[in-house]
């Protein structure tokens, strides 16, 4: 007993012991704390406003891209998507839930603002073990007007993310020069931003997309600011605006004759550039195939910039510089005669004329000129000698890039080592060139023997602090006198309307053009020239008015497939060529205000101010001047209008009309590109196209109301199109006609 009751006192001893020491030992850490303010080397003070402090990115917005006139060609555009938040442990106020309450009511409501049934809207909304759920495709890319509705609802538990995504308004439009850009997750920190891929968007990504700013404050478990709380905002830096030296119409003219000619013809590659040969300043360029920069669809078919990047024999285009380098080492007398039909290199060697070697007998240079003799230049070539003609190559800078502000630019290369190279690259053979090579170098013959270097970046502006930086019109040689380049001006005026000229397709009423034609073979996988009857690289490089040319256009179309005539007989190769060069060629000249010297019997029209008129007079004024009136709104009075007054134009054309009541949109079926986008912009609404051909289909109906800034999405299909949807709509028709 005595034993048993000794061990107890001794067991309590211990423990008392034991116990002290513990909280002698948890008193002295209470006091160190109390006293550092650390624990294992760990500030607590900055541990504990870690729990509170929030960091969030405030995100730069993309520099956007504009045509010289100021007309937005790429910029960010917000968009929301719809969230419906499930999870009940959010609400911590029953008055104030913060998820969705009732589902069969939120569906309901839904169904009547988005694209989706209230059964599957329903679904979502009853998800089980979900917190929180996103609608599809119908929640995503809402306008804001959209947002605005839903949000005047008043749904418990429905919110909304916004993000910013690249906004292509005019679709197909120069989409190799432009490029695309998309979001990109940086896997590191898990934060997203548009990055540029390909064109001017990735070249130019660093001064485009900014630097992102942030803010930091400290917050609840759900991320609301505390109130009374101090926040630290760094602002983000906007990235650089890109004003380019395309100009939207001429563009649009481009993009609408390519693809007339791609639907006809379906040629291998087609490539075009319109320049300001007095400023090298690139007015449109584009080329096919090509793809929509905002769906990529067709960028598998060519990725790449051909008119910088791809090099190819250029063929008798090259002749109007070999013609110059003659001219101007008085070489050439345009009424000398040789014998045209074939020219012999050496014993075995020989090149012939296009007629098979047959030639026109005797004739003259100048006669030589016209009919595109091979031979006539290959004895130009004798006449001033194959070094000069070398040394003239170099001053054209061919076998050099232009050097262009854009990527990935080839050189071309410049076949120079055997006798029969030598009398090839003076007509076009042999040597390769570029779509801009030929551009530049015909800079020369257009201004006075000053050979300009071509720019598509006109200036960048940085919106941050408003200074800009503007491209200067560059001389990068003179390789002709002004003499020499207003004599071969000249003389390719003849190429079109002597009767033996090659080039009487590219006559455009009332303007004086100057070209020249070239027909170029295409070497084949076996390193021999294809031999089929459309198997070349037709094209066009010619300038107007001829004698003050304020544009130069280079046209080439590759492979075409050519058509029979009602006799059998393929048409000729510059068919499709014309189609782009004399459509895009005119419509810009008139565009340009440049006045034809043969006015034709069309009736133009100058406009008025229509703000002066209420909205039934200015109806009248335009439909007595052979116009069409677009009418937006429902207003008395006009408030804006596109053309702008003292813009003259071509009966049949539409005039655009705001008025000042609700806008409202017309019917657009059967409409071109160029006249929808004009609506879109006088409405401030943001476009989308899709496909090619005429308006077939809009999501905003006729005559329904309309605010600013609505997507509109504009589906335009081709004849060939329209004629298979009739098709197919009356087959299923004529099976859901019940049998007699």
């Amino acid at each position: 007993m005595k034993n048993t009751k000794k061990n107890m006192n001794i067991g309590a001893a211990f423990f008392f012991i034991f116990f002290s020491l513990l909280f002698f030992v948890l008193i002295i850490r209470f006091v160190t704390i109390q006293y550092t303010g650390e624990a294992e080397g760990k500030v607590l003070s900055a541990k504990a406003a870690q729990l509170y402090l929030r960091q969030e990115k405030i995100p730069a917005k993309r520099g956007a891209i504009y045509d010289h006139t100021g007309e937005v060609i790429a910029e960010d555009s917000a968009s929301y998507t719809l969230v419906a938040i499930l999870d009940k442990d959010l609400t911590t106020d029953p008055e104030h839930p913060r998820h969705v309450v009732d589902p069969q009511m939120t569906a309901s409501k839904l169904a009547n603002e988005i694209d989706m049934s209230e059964k599957e809207l329903y679904e979502r909304l009853t998800k089980e073990a979900r917190k929180q759920v996103e609608f599809g495709v119908a929640g995503k890319d809402l306008s804001h007007s959209v947002k605005k509705k839903i949000e005047s609802l008043k749904l418990p538990g429905i919110s909304f993310i916004k993000e910013s995504k690249r906004f292509y308004p005019n679709g197909i439009f120069s989409s190799h020069l432009i490029g695309y850009a998309q979001k990109e997750v940086n896997k590191k920190n898990k934060t997203s931003e548009i990055v540029g891929q390909t064109g001017l968007e990735k070249s130019y990504n660093d001064l485009l997309k900014g630097t992102d700013g942030s803010i930091q404050y400290e917050g609840d478990i759900w991320n609301y600011i505390i109130p009374n709380k101090s926040k630290h905002v760094i602002e983000p830096v906007n990235g650089h605006e890109i004003y380019l030296t395309l100009d939207k119409k001429i563009q649009t003219f481009l993009e609408d004759a390519m693809n007339k000619v791609d639907k006809q013809y379906k040629p291998k590659r087609i490539m075009a550039v319109v320049a300001d040969p007095k400023t090298g300043k690139v007015l449109a360029m584009g080329q096919r195939p090509t793809y929509h920069p905002t769906t990529r669809v067709g960028i598998d078919k060519s990725w790449h910039n051909e008119i910088i990047e791809t090099s190819f024999e250029p063929g008798s285009t090259m002749k109007i510089f070999s013609l110059a380098a003659a001219i101007e080492k008085k070489a050439f007398n345009p009424n000398g005669t040789f014998p045209s039909g074939r020219y012999y290199v050496n014993k075995s060697d020989y090149i012939g004329d296009h007629n098979g070697g047959r030639g026109w007998g005797p004739i003259t240079y100048l006669e030589g000129v016209q009919r595109s003799s091979n031979v006539g230049f290959a004895y130009l070539l004798e006449k001033m000698g194959t070094e000069a003609w070398r040394e003239y190559m170099d001053k054209f800078k061919f076998g050099t890039p232009t050097g262009i502000d854009l990527p990935n630019e080839v050189p071309g290369k410049i076949l120079y080592d055997w006798p029969i190279e030598k009398v090839t690259s003076v007509f076009g053979q042999g040597t390769t060139v570029t779509a801009m090579q030929m551009v530049q170098a015909m800079t020369a013959i257009a201004n006075d023997g000053k050979m300009m270097k071509p720019y598509v970046v006109e200036k960048i502006v940085n919106p941050n602090d408003g200074t800009e930086e503007k491209t200067k019109p560059e001389i990068v040689g003179q390789p002709i006198s002004k003499e020499t380049a207003n004599e071969v001006g000249s003389i390719l005026e003849t190429v079109l309307t002597s009767e033996h000229g090659t080039g009487g397709r590219y006559k455009i009423d009332g303007y004086k053009v100057a070209g020249k034609t070239g027909t170029a073979q295409i070497p084949g996988p076996d390193g021999k020239y294809l031999k089929g009857y459309d198997d070349y690289v037709f094209s066009f490089l010619g300038m107007a008015p001829a004698d003050d040319p304020k544009l130069i256009m280079y046209v080439a179309v590759e492979q075409p497939n050519l058509k029979e005539d009602e006799n059998g007989n393929l048409e000729n190769g510059s068919v499709p060529v014309s189609m782009i060069f004399n459509t895009v060629m005119k419509s810009s000249l008139q565009y340009l205000n440049i006045q034809p010297e043969e006015i034709p019997d069309t009736k133009i029209a100058s406009l008025p101010d229509f703000s002066k008129m209420k909205t039934n007079e200015a109806i009248d004024y335009v439909k007595d001047n052979a116009l069409v009136p677009i009418i937006i709104g429902e207003g008395e009075k006009i408030i804006d209008q596109s053309p702008n007054a003292g813009v003259s134009l071509i009966e049949g054309e539409k005039i655009v009309l705001k008025t000042d009541g609700n806008l409202t949109l017309p019917n657009m079926t059967g409409w071109s590109k160029r006249d929808v986008l004009t609506v879109a912009k006088l409405a401030n609404l943001n476009v989308n196209i899709v496909g090619d051909g005429f308006a077939a289909k809009q999501n905003i109906k006729a005559d329904t109301p309309i605010g600013e800034g609505d997507h509109l999405v504009v589906n335009f299909e081709t004849p060939k199109q329209k004629i298979d949807r009739e098709k197919s709509e009356k087959n299923k028709e004529d099976e859901d006609k019940p049998l007699n």
